[in-house]
């Protein structure tokens, strides 16, 4: 017998999984030619955590010959197994592991961890990977893709019925009860391409007619169609940074989008620090232009909203007409990051549960204590701040680093290319992307008029935003 039949007999436990409506995992043991021991996914029908493939394979062995140890044994299963799992395999003496897919996220034979290479451990078990790797990802791929359907058609209407992930949390409606001077209704998009499955949210206001074409009109093209303004917030703010501009946009008639990144806001929130990266965000970002199908905008940005959103529009310039850029950067690492982003970078791992709230206050002595606590919101335990705690540190800083390249593009863009209107607001007393900062950047952005210059504003020049979205209107449409 090959091991080509043992992972078909496993693929085969696999469906049996799968007729039970659980995560299609297969698993058989084998002892020399003869299968002890066989198989599937039952957590859910069982009701218990530990009713894994593998683990059920193992007991069925075990009580085959009489004996925990199953040293002249090999376990075939058609997913790499988790941690649980391993330590049951090594426990048992297994003398070798076949299996098929990859598991990148909880695979502990390679993709996450490889506990079979810990040399300490007083067993080692052979392993092999791979074994019709294709027919046992094409079995998880169908199955999750039917379950997502299913979910779509069951909740299009009521994005608070999408199931959570289980690498993500979500916030209670009641985390955000107390905010005040956000009433706009809540939009949500939960099928990105990559981000299947989290809820990103967003706000949706004003004029939304689009007019003819394809991709929407050039920089200078005149037109009826609404101006969009694209708000892009940084860290570790989220969209109610904009409630100062959003009225004055939208009194004008014009339209207003204002994302959530994953992980902030009222966004569905990655558990890992290591889910975020800067291309990962970047391609959710152009992904739900596409989706919305944007055009005629004005790129409004600040802090990481510059970082990321800076380097949209060279992807489709013809949906943007405008920019509205307020202290950020283009991260391309041609010049050492400032004194004062390395010292919040520091506060930031060292104080990784600092109120956010305080950061605003101290900042913002003219907002109410109740304006402050709004961006304590979205972050009610430790749980649900994993992008706090991994943005600072994605900064690129080095030429090697995410995200330098496709920087290093859009300046060349925004210097050579760009063909629309551009206005600079400074928040002066920003200690992290102030003043010096921006003009740098501001000589990279072909056609940029001096600066708005506001002595009194932080970091967070959104909180002073009435004033420059009136002066935006004026100098931008």
């Amino acid at each position: 017998m090959t091991d080509t039949h043992f992972m078909a007999l496993a693929l085969a436990q696999a469906q049996r999984a799968l007729a039970a409506g659980e995560v299609p995992v297969g698993a058989v043991v084998v002892q020399g030619d003869q299968v002890i021991g066989v198989g599937h996914n039952a957590p859910i029908t069982q009701h218990d955590p530990s009713a894994h493939a593998e683990i059920a394979a193992l007991r069925a062995a075990a009580a085959h010959l009489g004996n925990y140890r199953l040293d002249d044994c090999t376990l075939y299963v058609t997913l790499e197994p988790c941690a649980m799992c391993v330590g049951a395999m090594l426990h048992a003496r297994l003398k070798r592991v076949v299996f098929g897919a990859a598991e990148p996220k909880t695979g502990a034979a390679g993709s996450v961890i490889n506990l079979f290479a810990q040399s300490q451990l007083n067993h080692h078990t052979q392993v092999q990977g791979g074994m019709l790797a294709d027919d046992c990802a094409a079995l998880l791929q169908d199955f999750f893709k039917a379950r997502r359907q299913a979910h779509k058609a069951q909740a299009t209407h009521n994005p608070h019925a999408w199931p959570v992930r289980d690498d993500a949390v979500r916030n209670d409606e009641a985390d955000f009860a107390a905010v005040p001077g956000y009433p706009w209704d809540a939009h949500y998009l939960n099928d990105l391409p990559n981000a299947p499955g989290l809820r990103m949210h967003y706000l949706d206001e004003g004029a939304k007619e689009q007019g003819s074409g394809a991709c929407g009109h050039s920089a200078h093209a005149d037109t009826a169609e609404p101006v969009t303004w694209l708000c892009l917030h940084g860290n570790p703010g989220w969209s109610y940074l904009y409630r100062h501009m959003m009225p004055v946009w939208l009194a004008a008639g014009h339209r207003v989008v204002a994302p959530d990144l994953l992980g902030f806001g009222k966004s569905d929130k990655p558990k890992k620090e290591s889910a975020h990266s800067f291309t990962w965000h970047r391609q959710v970002l152009l992904e739900f232009i596409e989706r919305l199908d944007l055009r005629n905008v004005v790129l409004v940005v600040q802090d990481w909203g510059g970082i990321l959103g800076l380097t949209l529009p060279m992807a489709a310039p013809d949906r943007y007409r405008g920019l509205l850029v307020m202290n950020t950067l283009l991260a391309t690492a041609e010049q050492p990051l400032s004194p004062g982003f390395l010292a919040w970078r520091d506060m930031c791992r060292t104080k990784p549960e600092f109120a956010v709230s305080r950061l605003f206050s101290r900042g913002n002595p003219h907002m109410s204590e109740a304006e402050c606590a709004a961006y304590d919101a979205p972050f009610p335990n430790k749980g649900f701040r994993a992008a706090l705690r991994a943005f600072p540190q994605l900064v690129p800083e080095f030429e090697t680093d995410d995200g330098v390249h496709v920087s290093r593009q859009a300046q060349a863009f925004w210097r050579d290319q760009w063909a629309g209107r551009t206005m600079m607001a400074i928040g002066a007393a920003d200690p992290v992307l102030g003043t010096p900062v921006m003009q740098a950047l501001r000589a990279n952005i072909r056609g940029c008029p001096p600066p708005l210059v506001l002595p009194q504003a932080g970091h967070f020049v959104q909180e002073h935003g009435a004033q420059i979205a009136r002066e935006a209107l004026r100098t931008l449409v």
